[in-house]
């Protein structure tokens, strides 16, 4: 069901600090930073040659985000992305098989401009899994 390794989503405190230390001490490709407030984050991708990196930064008081830098004062990985190929189907098969999709359980538009849902990590080993229809 799962395809390939979409993105690795990392919580930063600083947003600028962390998209140089890619750019300038990894020589990566990193993106503009984008505000995305249905999803109360800023996000800058890093462009790789097999997946992205996508680091994540709280937007406003109510960010997702903030309550883990809270846990995590110096960040950390907060999801791991994967690829379907029919987001619907994926979740009523997951559902099925007794796993808890966040929020209302409809999909989301991502930061990709695709639609994604979220999984509860208590059901994936202690991850936070997204799932981005490709």
């Amino acid at each position: 069901m799962i395809g390939r390794l979409n993105h690795v989503a990392i919580a930063v405190p600083d947003l600028a600090a962390a998209s140089a230390r890619y750019r300038d001490t990894l020589g990566a490709s990193v993106g503009a930073p984008r505000d995305e407030p249905e999803h109360g984050v800023t996000v800058v991708f890093i462009e790789l040659a097999n997946t992205k990196i996508e680091l994540l930064h709280p937007l406003g008081e109510n960010s997702p985000i903030r309550g883990f830098l809270e846990r995590n004062p110096s960040g950390g990985i907060h999801h791991l992305c994967y690829e379907v190929g029919d987001i619907l189907a994926a979740r009523d098969r997951l559902k099925a098989a007794g796993a808890r999709v966040l929020g209302s359980g409809e999909p989301k538009t991502g930061a990709h401009g695709k639609p994604v849902l979220f999984l509860h990590p208590k059901d994936f080993d202690g991850a936070l899994i997204e799932l981005e229809q490709v």
